[in-house]
């Protein structure tokens, strides 16, 4: 088969968590301009937000296929996307995923892509492509690789000689690590559906980062999993129309165009985690204390009683209002760190988020709260483009420490060596542009070629069993006659 002169059809499944599909989407638009013609599969919630990230242009190469998530009295159709959700509800989310996978066999024997593209929740994806039609099946990691090396080698290997000392887990960190790590084996526990996800994707497994910021990490993931690690690049979001569009955008840009070239915070944590109490008290104390204007987006989860006001300190918005503005729910993040103001940005590292951040060449002050995130933090330190706010040793953010973090990054002379790195790395970043995904393609024509080659051979071999079959038939007769 000549993949190059036929559309090679794809079937997405991204976790269903917006951080997760935003990856898979921004694929989707480059290998669109590379005759690809992907499928989405997701909850109508979630396709519901794609399409209003999709132009006319786009929806010719990419197409939205709904999942038939099973509704249930914990989880409503509104409940079918992690944005938003309470906590206590993601265990039900994932096994209501699991329960739709009869479903997404009928779409892959209804679409019968050449190829699908898989999450890493969801180990039984490679199981239903395999039995559809001898479908290849990938897994595509929308984290970073120095993140996943470091797990993948507790998981494969001793832990103790894991090779880069810069990516670890700090003391206080013991719950995180064994959450990754050291889980009781349930079926929802994310590390064992991750390696199931390993072993069972078709010789190469993609991954969002690039060889300039991660090369080592993609090399040792490689040799660790004896599958070949390939980088789709950054997928930062692109400005334009359909992206990021609601109604305080604008006054929130506008805002921001008011203020001094790089005198500015940017605070976000991504659309999963809710900050505790202690953490929404810490914060908002550490950017008083800083002297540095900011926006601050704060999410509450679905349902929540009290209002924005009742959960920050007594009398805070009051003292911030000339240099500081609190979001509630959402704000317009990739339009935001591209503001010639912003000069730094307080993130949870959601690896989605360092990308943008470094892809914007703005400083990270990098605040992890769960998961991956401590690592990606350390990255970030090591690639010299932010610095972390330290917690505790129990673990607790503290008010001191943050401002400091924000006052070097932002302003002080100290700071200077990281602002410099970020703004090299974005001008690395863009002149590459999508290099990476050139190198994709070329892995998924040959991985369907072969596949394709495969099953022709397999035919072919069926074809002569059949004709020893009747010969050996017409011998048997004409030795009996």
């Amino acid at each position: 088969m000549d993949t190059s002169s036929k559309s090679i059809r794809v079937l997405m499944l991204p976790w269903l968590a917006h951080g997760h599909i935003s990856p898979f989407l921004q694929l989707a638009k480059s290998l669109a301009k590379r005759n690809f013609v992907t499928y989405i599969c997701s909850s109508q919630i979630n396709i519901d937000h794609i399409r209003e990230h999709l132009s006319p242009k786009d929806s010719i190469s990419i197409k939205l296929v709904d999942l038939q998530i099973a509704a249930t009295p914990d989880l409503p159709p509104h409940h079918h996307t992690t944005n938003g959700l309470p906590p206590h509800l993601m265990v039900p989310l994932k096994r209501s995923l699991d329960q739709a996978r009869p479903t997404f066999f009928t779409l892959l024997t209804t679409l019968k892509p050449d190829l699908v593209l898989y999450d890493f929740l969801m180990p039984w994806a490679p199981e239903e492509a395999a039995a559809a039609h001898n479908i290849p099946a990938v897994l595509f990691f929308p984290t970073g690789a120095a993140s996943v090396s470091l797990l993948a080698h507790h998981w494969l290997r001793d832990a103790s000689d894991y090779p880069f000392p810069a990516i670890y887990f700090r003391e206080n960190e013991h719950e995180i690590f064994n959450r990754l790590v050291n889980s009781a084996g349930s079926d929802t526990d994310d590390h064992i559906r991750v390696q199931d996800c390993l072993r069972r994707s078709s010789e190469i497994v993609l991954i969002k980062t690039f060889r300039e910021i991660e090369g080592k990490y993609i090399d040792l993931l490689s040799e660790l999993t004896q599958k070949k690690f390939v980088p789709v690049g950054p997928l930062v979001q692109e400005l334009g129309k359909n992206v990021e569009k609601e109604g305080n955008e604008d006054m929130i840009v506008e805002w921001l165009d008011r203020r001094d070239r790089r005198s500015t915070v940017f605070a976000s944590f991504g659309s999963e985690y809710f900050l505790s109490e202690n953490e929404i008290e810490e914060i908002a104390h550490g950017l008083e204390m800083s002297g540095v204007g900011f926006v601050w987006v704060v999410r509450f989860p679905a349902g929540e009683s009290k209002t924005m006001g009742e959960k920050l300190p007594e009398g805070f918005l009051e003292r911030v209002i000339q240099r500081g503005m609190v979001v509630e729910g959402w704000a317009p993040q990739r339009r935001i760190l591209s503001r010639a103001s912003v000069g730094g940005f307080m993130s949870h590292c959601g690896w989605s988020s360092v990308m943008e951040g470094a892809y914007c060449g703005v400083p990270i002050i990098a605040v992890p709260m769960h998961l991956d995130q401590p690592l990606n933090a350390r990255l970030v330190e090591e690639v010299g483009i932010g610095e972390e706010v330290v917690r505790s040793r129990a673990g607790r953010l503290e008010r001191g420490e943050l401002a400091r973090v924000v006052r070097k990054v932002v302003v002080e002379k100290s700071g200077e060596r990281v602002r410099r790195r970020a703004e090299e790395m974005s001008k690395r970043m863009r002149e590459r542009g999508e290099a990476e995904v050139d190198g994709v393609v070329e892995e998924v024509e040959g991985l369907c070629s072969r596949r394709e080659r495969c099953n022709l051979v397999s035919e072919n071999s069926m074809d002569r069993l059949d004709v020893l079959v009747q010969e050996n038939r017409e011998k048997m007769l004409s030795e009996n006659t």
